[in-house]
């Protein structure tokens, strides 16, 4: 007799409210949603089932609601114009004088005397760090809301790490300068992570980095080797001012910098001798300690949902999974366990027996994954083996549907019309941000319960794709979500990255 069938059934959880519950409140509302798992009472909508193998399957189901203001959420996650501004600011501005009438220099000198009084760090009036100010509250005030609603997950954390260290908690800005709160953000010059650390430095402080795994980009570990750096160069410098030009160019510019100043050990004084970057560098993590310090007197608040570290939790992993395969299989958004597990490259975590593999989930998803451990390692398993068979006989994928924006339409209306995320409307369209102009026209590829009402072909059916000129196989696989590089790669017999326009490819989105 077949084995009994598992309905895993899943409670979605607004992280808006999340975040304001209270811990007891949070524990009543998960102990609830565990009752309601084995009762199977719960009323849902967009029903769907997973099979892992013969004898066993999941049935899963969805609150559409929640999973629109997840993919809204999840969107602005793996958004990385923020860290690409705040990079831009440091490298290649010149901070030029500014009107800004509501902040007066009187009342900047008198706020900058209350921090200076209350932080190791030398803060003191000059023109140069008004211009940087002011800058930011004039020019930059859309994306520093958005980094304060980050700042509410990662700053407990630093905190913690911080005063584990003995260094000064005011540190929690400089992933501000570095990172903009990007937990993947990489510069130019391979520098990665909250705290941007460079190959080697991170492997001088224990961040380990292989084909799957860069713990550069793991907010708990970076932030402990950040701690370990930072109290390092405090230790040469003695100064915080010149640790922190020493955590952005190395100590050797620094010391330059000393020298060529005629043996000036004030940042200020060895300000012109340093490189462009660091010598914006210190202004730009002052300006941001102020602007976050003063954030009510600016009137700037959080305009993004917000999510605490204290509402998730971690798992060993036992066995090979992708994000992908934890998301079908919970029903979370892929997005929201991409921005909690940043550290896998692939999105896959691989089975390591001496040093397991560590999943965050949010805490409501934590009982449900561990009680159905086994049978979400199996599904995993039968996904894995799938992709070694042979490529199923080529089916002609229809027309995407066309969809023309209306007056009042934004991307989560339409999201939720066609039962898709936001993540995916972008990526088809090629949408750089959330703007719309009526009368665009939009591709929508439907999931498979509008697709059969539209009398559509099934979407796990292999899809042709026709190089065309530009083409790279990173954005093809852009065009595909859940489709990688070396996917394509595989399924096609290609070695290496060229691409022929007219080339015929088969992409497999089943």
């Amino acid at each position: 007799m077949r084995q009994t069938l598992i309905s895993l059934v899943m409670i979605g959880f607004n992280f808006f409210a999340v975040a304001q519950q209270s811990y007891q409140n949070q524990i009543e509302l998960i102990k609830e949603a565990e009752t309601h798992a084995t009762r199977h009472t719960a009323t849902w909508e967009n029903s769907k089932q997973i099979i892992v193998n013969d004898s066993s399957s999941y049935t899963l189901k969805e609150v559409v609601e929640a999973r629109t203001i997840d993919s809204l959420w999840g969107s602005f996650m793996a958004d990385s114009t923020r860290y690409r501004e705040m990079y831009n600011s440091i490298s290649k501005e010149e901070f030029k004088v500014v009107e800004y009438e509501e902040l007066s220099t009187e009342l900047l000198k008198e706020r900058l005397q209350i921090l200076n009084e209350k932080t190791p760090f030398y803060i003191e009036y000059n023109p140069k760090l008004e211009n940087v100010i002011k800058q930011y509250l004039k020019y930059r005030k859309k994306s520093l809301q958005h980094i304060l609603g980050l700042s509410q997950y990662y700053f407990p954390l630093f905190e913690e790490i911080l005063d584990k260290h003995n260094l000064p908690l005011e540190l929690k800005y400089l992933a501000i300068v570095e990172s903009a709160l990007d937990p993947r953000a990489k510069s130019p010059a391979g520098a990665s992570g909250l705290w941007q650390f460079m190959y080697r430095t991170g492997k001088a402080f224990g961040l380990e980095n292989n084909s799957y795994v860069d713990e550069r980009n793991e907010p708990v570990l970076a932030t402990e080797a950040a701690s370990k750096y930072l109290t390092y160069l405090y230790d040469i410098m003695e100064d915080w001012d010149l640790a922190l030009a020493a955590y952005n160019s190395g100590p050797g510019n620094v010391s330059k910098a000393i020298r060529r100043s005629g043996g000036s050990k004030n940042y200020w004084n060895i300000r012109p001798y340093l490189p462009t970057e660091t010598a914006n560098y210190l202004p730009a993590f002052l300006a941001t300690m102020y602007i976050f310090e003063f954030a009510e007197e600016h009137g700037l608040y959080s305009n993004t949902p917000q999510m605490s570290v204290f509402t998730t939790d971690t798992i060993h992993i036992k066995e090979k999974v992708s994000l992908k395969q934890i998301a079908q299989v919970t029903d979370l958004p892929l997005e929201k366990l991409q921005f909690l597990n940043p550290s896998y490259k692939l999105d896959v975590l691989p089975k390591n027996i001496e040093q397991p593999s560590i999943l965050r989930l949010p805490i409501e998803a934590v009982g449900i994954f561990v009680a159905n451990e086994e049978y979400i390692y199996a599904y995993a398993k039968e996904q894995f083996d799938e992709v070694e068979k042979p490529l199923p006989e080529l089916y002609n994928q229809p027309d995407p549907l066309r969809y023309q924006v209306k007056s009042g339409d934004f991307l989560g209306k339409i999201a939720k019309k066609y039962s898709v995320s936001v993540l995916q409307i972008k990526q088809w369209n090629n949408l750089k941000n959330n703007n719309l102009n009526i009368g665009q026209t939009l591709l929508i590829y439907p999931n498979s319960s509008i697709a059969e009402n539209s009398n559509r072909h099934k979407a796990n059916l292999i899809k042709e794709y026709i190089v065309q000129p530009g083409d790279s196989l990173w954005s093809i696989s852009k065009k595909f979500p859940g489709v990688s590089i070396e996917n394509i790669r595989k399924w096609n017999g290609i070695s290496g990255n060229n691409l022929k326009p007219g080339k015929r490819l088969k992409i497999n989105q089943s």
